[in-house]
């Protein structure tokens, strides 16, 4: 699995949900069950634009659209330097279709566990862009 050309590491990839956001970060988590913990964090850095659930499914990333492609001219009025597009499981009958536009993108591997009373092993440093 990529996002915006860049491998993910080894890992289920399966469940994912919005963890943080604010003007200078968007921040996802996603692992094979994020009650306990995740094992991934993906941080969208300076977002322009977001339009996803706050939680999804087995995430099919994919080249953007010529229609997402204008809306993103008439949305922000240039082209932006990250852009991710993909289809997503939202809870509904059908696919809900997201988009991400940002600056760059972290990709951050590491167990963070959701209990408050254990142990914590944040994700480390970005991996490297090549």
């Amino acid at each position: 699995m990529e996002i915006a050309g860049r491998p993910l590491p080894e890992g289920s990839w399966w469940d994912w949900e919005v963890i943080g956001w604010d003007a200078g970060r968007f921040r996802l988590a996603a692992g094979h069950d994020l009650t306990h913990h995740h094992g991934l964090e993906v941080d969208f850095v300076s977002p322009a634009l977001v339009s996803c659930p706050f939680a999804f499914q087995d995430p099919v990333f994919r080249p953007l659209t010529a229609g997402e492609r204008a809306r993103l001219a008439r949305s922000l009025g240039e082209d932006p330097p990250l852009v991710v597009a993909f289809e997503a499981d939202g809870g509904g009958s059908e696919p809900v279709s997201c988009l991400i536009a940002a600056e760059r993108v972290e990709i951050r591997p590491g167990l963070v566990r959701r209990d408050a009373s254990g142990p914590r092993d944040w994700p480390g440093a970005p991996l490297p862009t090549d």
